[in-house]
């Protein structure tokens, strides 16, 4: 059997292992081809929120670089179902501690509610 020749390097046959279908692959490709467009983009801004490239390319092509990230596994796809679980983890975490904060605001403002509530209370009595 002979191997074609394809225009791209790493060839699709041989990342095909990685993810469950041609579908996947392609979708996390494109995922991260976008993040690495916004990083190229962001460079003069200076905020560095983006993730830059995980290999050495020659490409300058995100969806190039995307591919060969895959192929060296610095890239991974995720299922739906792992994804929707650690999205509840992260929303759990997140609530605890929104809900910590909102505790600590009122202990914080309790204190000096209180002392209007007898100043009130005081000015009644006097009046």
């Amino acid at each position: 059997m002979v191997a074609e020749d394809t225009m791209m390097n790493p060839p699709l046959e041989n990342l095909m292992h990685r993810t469950h279908s041609k579908f996947s692959l392609v979708t996390l490709a494109a995922r991260r081809a976008r993040e690495i467009n916004s990083y190229f983009n962001q460079l003069g801004e200076g905020l560095g929120t983006m993730v830059p490239p995980q290999v050495s390319s020659t490409s300058r092509k995100p969806l190039s670089i995307s591919f060969e990230e895959i192929a060296a596994d610095k890239i991974v796809g995720v299922e739906m179902s792992a994804y929707a679980e650690i999205e509840a983890e992260l929303d759990a975490e997140m609530l605890d501690e929104a809900a910590d904060d909102v505790v600590a605001a009122l202990e914080d403002s309790a204190p000096e509610a209180q002392v209007e509530q007898d100043e009130a209370s005081a000015t009644e009595e006097n009046a």
